[in-house]
């Protein structure tokens, strides 16, 4: 299994002379209205199966093929292959294939794995731009994303649209659930932008992350929480750093739909865009004096990422 700990050093290490000579985190854009609420076991074991998705996003594509990469597989068994891709260095691994236990089709990216140089490098490529007009047909210009993100996804996005059309005529569903950890979850929320608008309307999505970064500005989280076919959660893990980068003072803000993982390990609902409550990561890792980098491979509900 590759060890993530260490998978964003390089990054943080560039963004903490920011932090520096900055100081903290501007106060977040979205004042929250909703309590914070902690989810229950039952409500915390419903995201297990897609967190071991995530986990075998780093996976190399002969084994997502071969559906043999030891735990990860074995926690959904029965999953269908029908398309994987990526070398995990230019292009990042991904696949595609259906559940038949959950009853959805799975788009898993790779994150950041530490054997590859260039995945790291993307991450800290952090000037906005907007999103390809080809790719994102009526997207307004306001809306602006990480530059590196914004590349990383269409390298494959193409590919992915093929294998999840491919999907969608082979299994008897209409849902398609995106899945990715670190810049994989970045892909994947990219992702869940990009498909519906080349889908049937009738297809529904949801998107799970783990230890997301921000990835665009406050246009770009407002389509996605003002969007009817994207549904976020993501996930962030005690004081991961990822999530709170890039920083807000240089335009970028997460949508709404987290989920902080205390220390206690109690999952806690932070309503709204990058919440400044302390049970949420915005608050919690408000600065570099507040990061633990070895937070962000998890585990979350157990689950270390990795393949």
């Amino acid at each position: 299994m590759h060890q993530l700990a260490s998978s964003h050093i390089t990054s943080s290490l560039v963004l903490a002379t920011v932090f520096l000579f900055t100081g903290a985190i501007a106060a977040p854009v979205v004042i929250p209205r909703q309590s914070i609420t902690v989810l229950s076991a039952s409500q915390i074991s419903t995201y297990k199966p897609y967190t071991y998705f995530a986990s075998t996003g780093y996976c190399s594509a002969a084994v997502t093929k071969a559906w043999n990469c030891g735990a990860n597989c074995n926690a959904n068994a029965g999953f269908k292959w029908v398309a994987s891709g990526g070398d995990g260095d230019n292009i990042q691994y991904w696949f595609v294939g259906y559940s038949p236990t959950l009853g959805e089709i799975i788009v898993s990216h790779q994150g950041t794995d530490t054997s590859e140089l260039l995945p790291v490098l993307t991450d800290v490529d952090i000037d906005q731009v907007h999103l390809d007009s080809a790719h994102f047909p009526g997207i307004s210009s306001s809306v602006k994303v990480h530059d590196g993100f914004a590349n990383a996804q269409l390298k494959a996005a193409e590919s992915v649209l093929a294998a999840v059309n491919t999907a969608l005529s082979r299994y008897p569903t209409t849902k398609v659930t995106l899945v990715g950890h670190s810049l994989g979850a970045a892909i994947s929320l990219l992702d869940s932008v990009y498909l519906p608008l080349h889908l049937p309307s009738t297809i529904t999505y949801k998107t799970i992350t783990y230890g997301m970064p921000r990835v665009g500005n406050q246009e770009f989280a407002n389509y996605v929480d003002g969007n009817t076919h994207i549904h976020l959660t993501h996930i962030n893990n005690k004081e991961d750093p990822v999530p709170v980068l890039p920083p807000l003072f240089l335009g970028y803000i997460q949508p709404a739909g987290e989920i902080h993982i205390q220390d206690s390990n109690a999952w806690d609902n932070c309503p709204g865009q990058d919440n400044a409550s302390d049970k949420c990561s915005t608050g919690d890792v408000p600065t570099i004096f507040e990061w633990d980098i070895s937070n962000h491979g998890g585990p979350y509900d157990g689950v270390s990422m990795g393949c």
